[in-house]
């Protein structure tokens, strides 16, 4: 029932109620021709590790999911790139300074918000903070914590896409540490 198809009723340009969706990605209004697409935000996620090898989790402290675990991040706002949201993000959720950021992989997201869908593209990126000295859960988590890859509690990460950015990272982690 979050889907866009079945919320949204009227278009957007006119109010018009002659609005139908095409059963796949996007509506024409049948009065104006706009033309309005169900297209993918943009969001970002970090993996920071700590001197001892330690993931950094955030927990959210709002829905969705709220009380359960995830990595910093957050959307990608308008005429901001991905690197620019990851720093900015870091800095407003944990008050930490980004030296070096890589990207690692991306994967698709459902993102249920005011019981609306917004489909995500979650970009994860390894992130390298100048220190942990001034680590403060702010903005929209309550909280944070340090956990060994082989010790996570796969249930009770947020989202399906997070859960995979932190298990791709872990395989490749491991795969590292035997080649080395």
């Amino acid at each position: 029932m979050t889907h866009p198809g079945k919320v949204l009723h009227y278009c957007p340009k006119c109010g018009s109620r002659e609005f139908p969706f095409d059963g796949h990605k996007s509506f024409r209004c049948r009065q104006c021709d706009f033309h309005f697409f169900i297209n993918t935000a943009a969001a970002i996620a970090a993996v920071i590790e700590n001197d001892r090898g330690e993931i950094l989790l955030t927990r959210r402290a709002f829905a969705p999911n709220q009380g359960m675990l995830d990595l910093p991040g957050g959307f990608v706002d308008p005429l901001e790139s991905a690197e620019e949201a990851l720093r900015r993000e870091i800095d407003e959720e944990l008050h930490l300074e980004v030296t070096q950021s890589q990207y690692l992989i991306s994967f698709p997201n459902e993102y249920v918000f005011s019981n609306f869908t917004v489909y995500t593209t979650d970009l994860g990126f390894v992130v390298r903070v100048k220190d942990f000295s001034h680590i403060t859960a702010c903005d929209d988590i309550s909280g944070y914590l340090f956990v060994a890859p082989g010790e996570i509690d796969y249930t009770q990460i947020c989202a399906p896409s997070i859960e995979r950015i932190i298990r791709y990272y872990c395989a490749c982690r491991s795969h590292d540490a035997i080649n080395q």
